[in-house]
């Protein structure tokens, strides 16, 4: 259950030619992913929300901390693509240092997080096509229009032809991907640097005050729905407050998710040992310099207390006597959601492939498609079941576990940086981690107190996925794994 997988055998196995992946993408490319996963409609909902409910004007510093909790993380990520270029992201990390088992585990939690992510993206994208469609005049049948139906049947046929489309796409190559990204994320940037512009004519110094509002009880009643901190150590979480800013911090998290994704991709880029770090690093302070700004902005525009919380960035606008940006930011977080969709749904087929490569999963998904050299059979495998998903499901209430399973991760690549760190430090390293092991530590710490201020029933859905996943590895994973077979340990 604890046999590694060297680092050796893992780029070894790159090299097998039905199951290797052909190197395309360059740091500005990985860049793009980033930018392009990254910025959803987090940027366009999620910071007035928070800045309504939790933080106010502080929701820049809130941020400001989920950013750094982020980059903490993102050091660890940079150390292992470079170190171990192969795909899986943390999963084959986690092979390399910590384990079978563990990498298993991790294997299977992001297999949710970018299912799931993915799904939920469809669906949010479909609505924002609805509106648009509305805006001109036009209407899908409502059967058609998304699970919410009165008569109990419906079919989001928007949202599960995008996941089918953006399937065919990645089957196709990831330079087309890359290519379709980078005009997208240019849209979506454009869009909202201009809503950024804009935004700042509309500013009123009195917005700003008080800059942290008084701390309020949250009233949470002790329930599911409430935070796993508050069960387990008495602790009383607030809205506002200096406090509130933590709080709103486990909030807006949800807005960075994706960065890790770029990892997926380390086996695809030509020099991953000088990009990857690049790449992960440069789209997660883009990103962030862009969170903050837009949520001064929004927090400027109109008082916290008077933001909605559907469309805040919208009706901010609104309420300023100016609706074509309102339409604007609806445009841009229809464009900015098909890329997040579509890097999800790579990060997704790039795990799979990669635990089929090893056994752990049926070899048959670890064949590449003979002219474009990408995993095909799990991306159309996925891809299908990923838009009967959307089509079929309204599933916003599990948008959480995207939140949970990101942060575990989180956990496990630090931990594994400390222990390759002391088990292989003869391996050449491009990119190292700096101030280990505080900094991994410290990164540990974030992230388990982020998980912490997560909802008790998304503990309990996390822990029954985790149970159903251990089960299948015992089941299948464990006789099945090439490392079995092969009997081969890494060096010590």
């Amino acid at each position: 259950m604890f046999r590694t997988k060297s680092v050796e055998q893992s780029i070894r196995d790159t090299e097998e030619p039905e199951h290797g992946l052909k190197k395309s993408l360059s740091a500005l490319d990985l860049t793009v992913f980033g930018v392009g996963v990254i910025i959803g409609t987090g940027i366009f909902v999620l910071t007035g929300q928070v800045a309504k409910e939790t933080a106010g004007p502080a929701t820049a510093i809130a941020f400001v901390v989920a950013g750094v909790v982020c980059g903490l993380a993102a050091l660890c990520y940079a150390e292992f693509a470079s170190t171990v270029p192969v795909a899986g992201s943390a999963y084959t990390f986690s092979y390399a240092s910590l384990g079978e088992l563990v990498a298993w585990i991790i294997g299977w939690d992001l297999v949710l997080e970018f299912a799931l992510g993915t799904a939920v993206v469809a669906v949010g994208w479909s609505g924002y096509i609805r509106s648009l469609m509305d805006n001109v005049g036009w209407a899908l049948p409502e059967v058609l229009s998304g699970t919410d139906v009165a008569d109990g049947f419906g079919f989001d046929i928007l949202a599960f032809a995008l996941v089918l489309v953006l399937t065919v796409i990645l089957v196709i190559g990831m330079k087309l991907s890359a290519r379709v990204t980078s005009v997208v994320v240019a849209i979506k940037v454009g869009v909202v640097l201009m809503v950024i512009i804009a935004g700042l004519f509309f500013i009123k110094a009195e917005n700003y005050k008080p800059f942290i509002p008084p701390a309020e009880s949250q009233e949470t009643g002790g329930g599911w729905d409430a935070p796993l901190v508050q069960l387990m150590f008495g602790y009383e979480p607030t809205n506002f407050g200096v406090m509130g800013i933590f709080t709103a911090a486990s909030i807006v998290f949800f807005a960075f998710i994706g960065f890790d994704v770029v990892a997926t991709a380390a086996e695809e880029t030509k020099l991953p040992q000088r990009d990857m770090p690049r790449g992960i690093l440069g789209s997660l302070i883009i990103c962030t310099v862009l969170y903050v700004a837009v949520s001064i902005v929004v927090t400027g525009m109109q008082n916290y207390k008077d933001l909605s919380v559907s469309a805040p960035l919208a009706d901010a606008f609104k309420a300023t006597g100016h609706p074509f940006y309102a339409g604007l930011i609806s445009f841009g977080a229809a464009v900015g959601l098909t890329t997040v969709c579509m890097i999800l749904l790579l990060g997704q087929t790039r795990v799979f492939f990669a635990m089929s490569r090893d056994g752990l999963l049926p070899r048959f998904f670890s064949k590449t498609h003979p002219r474009f050299h990408t995993p095909y059979r799990p991306t159309i495998l996925l891809g299908v079941l990923i838009a009967i998903i959307a089509g079929f499901t309204s599933i916003e209430e599990l948008a959480t576990l995207v939140n949970i399973g990101t942060l575990f991760a989180f956990v496990v690549v630090a931990l594994g940086v400390l222990v390759l760190r002391r088990t292989r430090p003869d391996l050449p390293r491009a990119f190292r981690t700096p101030l280990v092991p505080l900094l991994p530590i410290v990164s540990v710490a974030a992230s388990v107190w982020l998980m912490l201020n997560l909802p008790v029933e998304t503990w309990v859905r996390f822990g029954a996925w985790m149970v159903l996943g251990v089960i299948i590895y015992f089941v299948y994973g464990r006789s099945h794994s090439r490392m079995a077979k092969e009997g081969q340990r890494s060096p010590s």
